[in-house]
C-alpha cells in the first residue's frame, strides 16, 4: 500500500494491521543495536544532506534567502525549547532528498558512461554506424534511467531501490496497484512540508532588518575609503567602527528574538536584549564569541577568487561552522529567558569588561577583510554571520 508519509517518502511497503510491530523489549540486543546504528546513520546522514543543500542554496539568488531563514528558524526554535535537538528541523525529509540526489546520481552513470562512448565515435565518423548506434544506446539507457528513478522514489527512495529495478514487482504494481491517485498528494505534502516558503519569507525579512542595522556603519566604512586618512578617511573609519560595535553586540540575538516572535519589529528591540544579557550574561558572552569567531574562516576564505563552479565550497565551510554557531546563541537566550532575575552585577560588570575586547577585534578583523578581498571595500557588505552565508556580490 502506498504510505504518503512525506516524512518517510513515496513507498508502498507499510506494515498491515495484522502484523502489529513487535515489541523492543523482547527483540534480541543484537537485533535493537542494528537498529539503533541505523536510525543513528540516517539521522547522521540528513544532518550532512541540510549542510550540502543550504550551501547550494546560500548561492543561488532567492534561494539564499532560504538558506538565511532556515539558520534563523533553528536558533528561534532552540530559543522557545532550550533543547539543541529542536534545532534540527528536517532531518528525515533531507535525509530522503539526499537518497534521492545519490540515487539518481548512480542510476544516471551508466547514461553518462554511453554519451562519452557516442561523443567519441561522432568525433571519429558522425555519419558511421557506430555512431547511430551508440546514439540509440544513449536514448534507452536514459529512458530505462528515468523509470527506475521514478519507480526507485515509489519504492520509498532508498539507496538499495535505486540499484535494484525489482522489474517483477513493477509490473505487478502497474496491474494491481489502485494507490496510484495518492502518489500526487504524497508528493504534495512531502514538498510543503518542506516548508521553503516559510524559510524564504523569514530569512527575507531577517536580511532586510540586519541590512538596516548594518547598513549605516558599514556605509561610513566603505565612503571612508574614498578619502585619504588626512582628509577625513581615518575620522569616518573610526566613527563607522564605533558605530558598528552595538550592531554587532545586539544583532545576533535580535535575529533569535525575531524568530522567536515572528513579529518584524521585534529586529528593533534592543531593550529585549539588554533583560536578557542581565540574566545570563557570562553565557551570551559565549555565544556572542562562538558566533564571531566562526564567522572569520569565511572572511580568510576571499583572498583568492574561486572558480564559479566551486563558489558554494565556502559557503559548505560556513555552514559548518554557524549552524552550532546559531544553536548556542539559541539556547543562550533560552536560559535567559528562564531566569527571572538578573545575575549578581559583579558578573554583569566582567562580561561586560570582557565583551569589550571580543567586539573590537571582531570589527578590526571585519575592517582588514577590505584589504585582502578581491573586492575590496565592497566586501565589508559581506557580513556573514548576521546575513547570508554566502558572498553577496557573486551571486
Amino acid at each position: 500500500m502506498l504510505n504518503s508519509d512525506p516524512e518517510r517518502g513515496l513507498t508502498i511497503e507499510t506494515r498491515t494491521m495484522a502484523q502489529p510491530p513487535q515489541s523492543s523489549a523482547s527483540e534480541p540486543f543484537a537485533i535493537r543495536a542494528a537498529r539503533w546504528i541505523h536510525t543513528a546513520a540516517n539521522w547522521i546522514f540528513g544532518v550532512l544532506s541540510i549542510v550540502f543543500g543550504l550551501a547550494i542554496c546560500s548561492v543561488v539568488p532567492g534561494l539564499n534567502f532560504v538558506s538565511l531563514g532556515y539558520l534563523v528558524a533553528a536558533s528561534g526554535r532552540v530559543a522557545r525549547s532550550g533543547r539543541f535537538r529542536d534545532g534540527f528541523m528536517g532531518v528525515a525529509k533531507a535525509a530522503m532528498l539526499g537518497r534521492f540526489v545519490i540515487g539518481t546520481w548512480l542510476v544516471l552513470l551508466p547514461v553518462r558512461i554511453l554519451s562519452g562512448l557516442w561523443r567519441d565515435a561522432e568525433l571519429i565518423h558522425p555519419l558511421s554506424n557506430t555512431a547511430r548506434l551508440w546514439h540509440a544506446a544513449v536514448v534507452l539507457a536514459a529512458a530505462l534511467a528515468c523509470l527506475q528513478i521514478v519507480w526507485a522514489c515509489l519504492r520509498g527512495g532508498r539507496i538499495r531501490h535505486f540499484l535494484w529495478p525489482a522489474p517483477l514487482a513493477l509490473w505487478r504494481w502497474i496491474r494491481t496497484s489502485r494507490q496510484r491517485p495518492q502518489i500526487g498528494n504524497a508528493l504534495t505534502n512531502y514538498l510543503i512540508g518542506l516548508r521553503l516558503p516559510f524559510f524564504f519569507w523569514l530569512g527575507l525579512r531577517a536580511f532586510i532588518g540586519s541590512l538596516v542595522w548594518l547598513g549605516f556603519p558599514v556605509g561610513l566604512l566603505i565612503l571612508a575609503a574614498r578619502f585619504p586618512a588626512d582628509q577625513g578617511g581615518g575620522a569616518l573609519s573610526l566613527l563607522g567602527g564605533l558605530l558598528l560595535l552595538p550592531v554587532v553586540y545586539y544583532l545576533p540575538f535580535l535575529q533569535v528574538h525575531f524568530a522567536m516572535e515572528q513579529r518584524f519589529s521585534a529586529l528593533f528591540e534592543p531593550g529585549r536584549v539588554r533583560k536578557a544579557y542581565k540574566r545570563a550574561p557570562w553565557l551570551l558572552l559565549v555565544a556572542l564569541f562562538v558566533t564571531l569567531l566562526f564567522a572569520i574562516p569565511l572572511y580568510l576564505l576571499k583572498v583568492e577568487l574561486p572558480p564559479r563552479e566551486l563558489s558554494w565550497m565556502p559557503s559548505l565551510i560556513f555552514v559548518v561552522f554557524i549552524w552550532p554557531a546559531r544553536l548556542l546563541t539559541g539556547f543562550a537566550f533560552a536560559q535567559a529567558s528562564k531566569r527571572q532575575l538578573p545575575r549578581h552585577w559583579i558578573l554583569r560588570w566582567t562580561s561586560r569588561i570582557a565583551l569589550v575586547p571580543v567586539l573590537v577585534a571582531y570589527v578590526v578583523i571585519v575592517y582588514l577583510t577590505q584589504f585582502l578581498s578581491w573586492k575590496g571595500t565592497f566586501s565589508l557588505l559581506e557580513q556573514h554571520a548576521f546575513l547570508v552565508p554566502a558572498p553577496l556580490l557573486n551571486l
